[in-house]
C-alpha cells in the first residue's frame, strides 16, 4: 500500500469514529473560565493580557544608591529591620562567673560588633548581599578559622563589606556537608575596597548576609547573592511617590482665578502698546490683590475664583502607604511614624507582630554568626576554652510598663514563697528563681551568690514532732486505775 492509500484509510477510520461531545472540545484550565461572558484568565479579555515584567534593579548599584540617598522611605525600608535586629543585644546564659559574662558583653560593645552587624544587614537588604570579615590579629585571612588557635586579645572586630566589594569564588564551592555546602569557599576583596583590597578570605572567617533569597538560577544571575528588598516594592514605591507629589502639586491649584477680558484675541493679535497695557493690568492685580485687597477691572471684564477640595486624597495616600507597609512587613507606626486610625486603635498588636518577625529573622539569619562571635570574644577577652553551657538569647524588643513589671514581680514572688513554704523547693532554689526573674521584672537582682551559698550550707530543718493528745500521758501513768 502506497502512502496515498494509507492516508485515505486513516481518514476513513477517523470518519467512522463518533464525534466528540461539544464540551470536550472546549479548552480546559485549572481556574474558573466563562467563554461566553469572557470571564477568567485566557478568555480573550483584558485580564488575559496581563503579565509580569522583569525589572532587575538589584543589578543597578548606582540606582539603588540614588534611591537610598534620595528617598526616605527606601532609607526606612533598609534601616529599620537592620537596626531592630541589632539594637537590643543578647543575654548570655551560663553558670560561668558574672565577671566573665560582663567581659563578653563588653567585648561586643568595645569591638563595635553590633554596629558592624548592623551595617552588614543594611547593605545586604539594599544590594542583595553583604558580609562581615572576622578580624583575628596574627592570622591569615585565606586560611580556615580554628577557634582553638585564638589567643588572648587577638580579636579586633568585624569589617563590613557589601556584595560589590567582594568577588565570590564560584569555581571552588564548599563540598563538606553543612550549612555552607555549595557556597563559595572563599571571597576575593576587590582592589578598590576601602581596606584589605586584593586579599582572599576563607569562608569560615566571614559572616554572610543575603537580602531576599532567590532560587538557584536567579541566584546564579546575581553572582550567587540574593535580591534587594527594594526590587519587589519598586512599583508600589513609584505609585506612592507619584501620588504624594501629585497631591503636593494640587496645592498650587487649590485656588484658581480667571478673568474674562473682552476682545482678548484682538488685543493679543494686535500686540504692541495694547498688549503691554493688558499685561501691566494683570501684573497690578497679581501684585496688590490679597485677602483684604481689591480687584480693579473694566466694566466689561468678568473676574471669577474657583476653589477646590481635596477630599479623598488622604484615603488614597493611606492605601498606597499600607501597600508599602505590607510589602516590607513593617507596620505603619514603625515605617512612617504614623499612629493607626480607628476606634481604640493603638498599634500595639502590629508592633508585637513586627517584633515577632524580627525575632524570627534574628534566629534564622543572626544566630549562627553571633554564636561564633560569642566563642571568639570569650577566647580573646576572657581566655581559655569556651564553656560547654555558654549560650545566649536575643533580648526582646518589646518593653513592659512599670505597672506590668510590678504585677509580674508580685505574682512570681508569691508563687516562689508558697512553693518554698510548702516544701516543694528548697530555700537556695527559691533564691535562684527570684534572682532569675530579675531579667524580666528588675526585682530581686541584688540576691548575691554568697546568700545562695549560705542558704545551701544551712542545716536542714528538724522534722516537727507530732503533739500528743491532751491527757494521753496521765492516762499512761494511771493505767489500770478505774476513773470515776
Amino acid at each position: 500500500m502506497n502512502r496515498a492509500a494509507r492516508k485515505a484509510a486513516i481518514r476513513a477510520q477517523g470518519a467512522e469514529k463518533p464525534s466528540a461531545p461539544l464540551h470536550d472540545a472546549a479548552p480546559k484550565a485549572d481556574s474558573y473560565q466563562n467563554f461566553e461572558a469572557r470571564l477568567g484568565i485566557g478568555t480573550d479579555n483584558q485580564s488575559g493580557s496581563a503579565t509580569y515584567g522583569f525589572n532587575p534593579i538589584t543589578r543597578s548599584r548606582q540606582q539603588l544608591e540614588y534611591m537610598y540617598r534620595g528617598s526616605w522611605i527606601v532609607g526606612q525600608a533598609v534601616d529599620c529591620v537592620a537596626e531592630d535586629m541589632t539594637r537590643a543585644g543578647i543575654d548570655i546564659t551560663s553558670d560561668i562567673a558574672p565577671d566573665d559574662i560582663d567581659a563578653v558583653q563588653t567585648g561586643f560593645e568595645r569591638h563595635g560588633v553590633w554596629q558592624a552587624m548592623n551595617d552588614t544587614i543594611k547593605w545586604s537588604r539594599l544590594y542583595g548581599g553583604g558580609l562581615a570579615v572576622i578580624l583575628i590579629e596574627g592570622q591569615k585571612l585565606n586560611t580556615p578559622l580554628r577557634l582553638e588557635s585564638i589567643g588572648k586579645g587577638q580579636f579586633k572586630g568585624l569589617y563590613s563589606l557589601d556584595r560589590w566589594c567582594v568577588q565570590p569564588a564560584y569555581g571552588k564551592p564548599v563540598s563538606e556537608f553543612g550549612p555552607d555546602m555549595g557556597k563559595p569557599s572563599e571571597y576575593r576583596i576587590t582592589v578598590d575596597a576601602p581596606a584589605l583590597g586584593g586579599q582572599n578570605v576563607h569562608h569560615s572567617r566571614i559572616i554572610r548576609m543575603d537580602g531576599v533569597p532567590l532560587p538557584y538560577w536567579q541566584r546564579q544571575s546575581e553572582q550567587g547573592w540574593g535580591m534587594s528588598v527594594i526590587e519587589r516594592l519598586y512599583d508600589r514605591l513609584v505609585a506612592f511617590d507619584s501620588t504624594t507629589q501629585g497631591a503636593a502639586q494640587l496645592v498650587f491649584k487649590a485656588h484658581l482665578r480667571t478673568m474674562k477680558v473682552e476682545k482678548l484675541r484682538e488685543i493679543l493679535a494686535s500686540g504692541g502698546a495694547v498688549e503691554a497695557a493688558l499685561i501691566k493690568q494683570m501684573g497690578m492685580i497679581r501684585r496688590f490683590q490679597s485677602i483684604e485687597g481689591l480687584t480693579l477691572i473694566d466694566g466689561a471684564d468678568d473676574f471669577e475664583t474657583h476653589s477646590y477640595t481635596f477630599s479623598g486624597l488622604s484615603d488614597v495616600l493611606l492605601q498606597f502607604a499600607q501597600q508599602l507597609s505590607g510589602a516590607l512587613q513593617i507596620p505603619l507606626v514603625r515605617l512612617f511614624g504614623q499612629s493607626p486610625a480607628g476606634l481604640n486603635a493603638t498599634g500595639e498588636s502590629d508592633i508585637r507582630t513586627y517584633y515577632d518577625l524580627i525575632s524570627q529573622q534574628q534566629e534564622s539569619k543572626l544566630r549562627a554568626g553571633v554564636e561564633l562571635l560569642v566563642n571568639i570574644i570569650y577566647r580573646s577577652d576572657v581566655g581559655g576554652d569556651t564553656p560547654d553551657d555558654l549560650s545566649f538569647t536575643f533580648n526582646p524588643l518589646w518593653q513592659m510598663s512599670e505597672m506590668d513589671k510590678a504585677t509580674i514581680a508580685a505574682n512570681i514572688t508569691a508563687a516562689v514563697v508558697a512553693a518554698e513554704g510548702s516544701g516543694l523547693v528548697s530555700r537556695p532554689a527559691a533564691l535562684k528563681e527570684l534572682r532569675q526573674s530579675a531579667d524580666v521584672t528588675g526585682v530581686w537582682s541584688n540576691v548575691t551568690d554568697e546568700e545562695i551559698t549560705e542558704a545551701e550550707n544551712e542545716p536542714p530543718p528538724l522534722p516537727e514532732m507530732p503533739l500528743a493528745p491532751l491527757g494521753a500521758e496521765s492516762n499512761k501513768e494511771g493505767a489500770g486505775e478505774v476513773l470515776p
